[in-house]
């Protein structure tokens, strides 16, 4: 039985299905990455939906702006936001979704999201071609990441094409999840510049405001940063630091600030919705970045184009980010950090920094979403041109990764796909979207 759907007769343009775990209402910078992608993808004509799970009371199909079509679906957070690795569940709701949308590329975001493997694979047995956008870089020592590394391994050796946000994250991305490299291509993020404009006159003459604006989780640096705070604040009384974002480690920085007494001198805000994050960003002189791993951090593009100087940890793909007179890069350690931040107020003191306003022109040239979107089409344009293959070349595929029960388990997706063709009849399924329309 051919599973393959109908996709929609528009010369040239493509019907278009981003899955992943993470999506609004939740923040950051892979939900922020889908939504503009998706809205850009819209403007230039073609139809995009988004599958993600639900998120509190919001369930069922909610339109964002541009008409953007979401798929809340009802299925529960199993850890960090993504949904328990059944594979076999959801199965019967996502062929329905893909069928009703006549969807014709299926595009999954972040190696964490367990919901954008699981379409991907649904897609590719029903026949439809797949991408997948990597956000992240990970490591290969410890148990989480060997797990992790050969789960991403197994779910992407059908997949069409890869996405990767630097080229450093292209790199971690074929080694990990053994990607050939001509299937991956470097798309790095990008960020709205006319939503992040400058404005000095929110600045404290008075103080070196440092901002800092991040989820406080471990991988971020948090430690590092607690650190820093507790070195500079004693030995420099005109230093500010502001800091917004909420997370695990948001005690550590409580700790610091209550038994150090820096009151004063550190404001936590807590979290912010991604609309409040310009307003605080224009308050600071400098934003800091102490992350032990990044593939590109979108939070130092948005204050470089809010005219802020950018002291960071140079890690993952952040070297390849910002040009060497808009950041100041440092080792992801204490001192290292401090003898930047130090630098980077000299040169404030000394008038030596670039006028915000260019820092905005300059990061509008660098990046911005259409100039994404039109490489993105180029990806779906070429993946359209593979054949498909059938289902023994898909699981000799699937072999190919080591993990033999794998192959029962696509198996069993396969017959399970077979088996809600015959009792869900796919006209019954085109009807109702005529009757809809």
């Amino acid at each position: 039985m051919n599973l393959q759907t109908e996709p929609l007769s528009r010369k040239g343009k493509h019907v278009v299905c981003m899955a992943s775990d993470f999506f609004y209402p939740n923040t950051g910078g892979v939900e922020e990455h889908i939504y503009n992608l998706s809205l850009c993808l819209i403007k230039r004509g073609h139809k995009v939906i988004v599958i993600t799970h639900c998120y509190g009371e919001r369930v069922g199909v909610r339109y964002l702006t541009r008409g953007l079509k979401v798929y809340y679906l009802p299925i529960r957070v199993f850890y960090s936001q993504c949904a328990l690795p059944t594979m076999i569940c959801n199965i019967a709701i996502v062929r329905y979704i893909l069928i009703r949308e006549s969807i014709s590329i299926v595009h999954g975001h972040s190696a964490f999201s367990v919901l954008a493997h699981e379409v991907s694979i649904i897609g590719k047995l029903m026949g439809l071609k797949t991408v997948f956008t990597d956000h992240s870089l990970f490591g290969f020592a410890d148990m989480s990441a060997v797990l992790t590394n050969k789960y991403l391994q197994m779910c992407l050796c059908e997949c069409d094409h890869c996405i990767c946000v630097s080229h450093t994250g292209k790199e971690n991305t074929v080694l990990r999840a053994k990607v050939k490299a001509h299937k991956v291509s470097v798309i790095p993020n990008a960020v709205d510049a006319y939503s992040f404009i400058p404005d000095p006159s929110q600045r404290d003459p008075n103080y070196v405001t440092i901002v800092i604006v991040s989820r406080l989780v471990y991988r971020k640096g948090v430690d590092l940063m607690a650190a820093v705070i507790a070195d500079m604040c004693p030995r420099y009384p005109n230093i500010r630091f502001i800091i917004g974002g909420d997370g695990p480690k948001m005690w550590l920085l409580q700790e610091v600030r209550e038994r150090k007494g820096f009151q004063h001198c550190v404001t936590l805000l807590g979290s912010l919705k991604h609309s409040e994050v310009r307003d605080v960003l224009v308050k600071g002189d400098i934003f800091l970045n102490t992350s032990l791993t990044e593939a590109y951090c979108m939070a130092i593009v948005e204050a470089a184009s809010c005219g802020l100087k950018v002291v960071s940890t140079k890690v993952g793909g952040i070297p390849e980010v910002l040009p060497d007179d808009m950041i100041y890069l440092a080792e992801p350690n204490v001192c290292s950090i401090i003898n930047s931040l130090e630098v980077a107020i000299t040169d404030i003191k000394d008038g030596h920094f670039v006028c915000p306003y260019q820092c905005n022109t300059n990061v509008r040239t660098m990046y911005n979403w259409m100039d994404v979107t039109r490489r993105t089409e180029i990806v779906y344009d070429r993946i359209l041109l593979n054949k498909n293959k059938p289902l023994g070349l898909q699981l000799k595929s699937y072999l190919s990764c080591g993990v033999w029960p794998f192959l029962l388990v696509i198996s069993l997706m396969y017959l399970l796909l077979q088996l809600v063709e015959r009792v869900y009849k796919r006209k019954h399924i085109d009807i109702a979207r005529d009757l809809k329309l």
